[in-house]
């Protein structure tokens, strides 16, 4: 059995799955509403404010959607009941972000700034305080969305390994690398 989808999810108050003919499940709760399709040889079972995946055999195949589908369906009740945040340091001198609306202007030392729409499913809020880094912080009920964007920001400038300058997710641990050593 796989582990990870033979635990079940706890559905708090409030909060409703439905399996539809075509089988997509949604997920309805106080944040909103969220739709996932899933395969159709795996089953999903509410009763009591639990809900149960089974798959029905043990082929390869069943096994490795069986753990998949329990996740997506736990991550979609968590979102739509407490939400996802996800933030980002800008580190390096001169490095700076502002929003207007879901519109972000990032100045990453280019020679022009970057202007980055995001989805309007998110929430952003920038912050400057003094001494610290510039952060983003991107909220949303959907976890693959939030991750998405938050790794296309990332990939406009990777945090490089010798003096960490770029764009990282708060608490990401980097690889640094020595750079040259003093002559003789």
């Amino acid at each position: 059995m796989s582990r990870i989808g033979k635990k079940i999810i706890s559905v708090p108050a409030g909060v409703t799955i439905t399996v539809a003919a075509d089988n997509v499940i949604t997920v309805k709760g106080p944040k909103g509403e969220l739709k996932q399709a899933i395969d159709r040889d795996i089953k999903i079972e509410v009763k009591d404010g639990e809900a149960t995946v089974t798959r029905p055999t043990d082929q390869i195949r069943h096994r490795a959607l069986h753990g998949l589908y329990r996740s997506l369906i736990a991550n979609m009740v968590k979102g739509v009941t407490d939400g996802f945040v996800r933030k980002l340091e800008l580190v390096g001198v001169g490095y700076k972000a502002a929003n207007q609306g879901n519109i972000l202007d990032l100045a990453l030392g280019y020679s022009h700034n970057i202007i980055f729409e995001i989805p309007k499913e998110l929430k952003v809020v920038t912050a400057q305080e003094k001494g610290q880094n510039p952060t983003i912080t991107l909220e949303g009920m959907d976890k693959q969305l939030i991750g998405q964007v938050a790794a296309k920001l990332r990939s406009l400038r990777k945090p490089e390994p010798y003096k960490g300058k770029g764009v990282k997710f708060a608490g990401e641990v980097l690889r640094r690398k020595a750079g040259k050593s003093a002559g003789k």
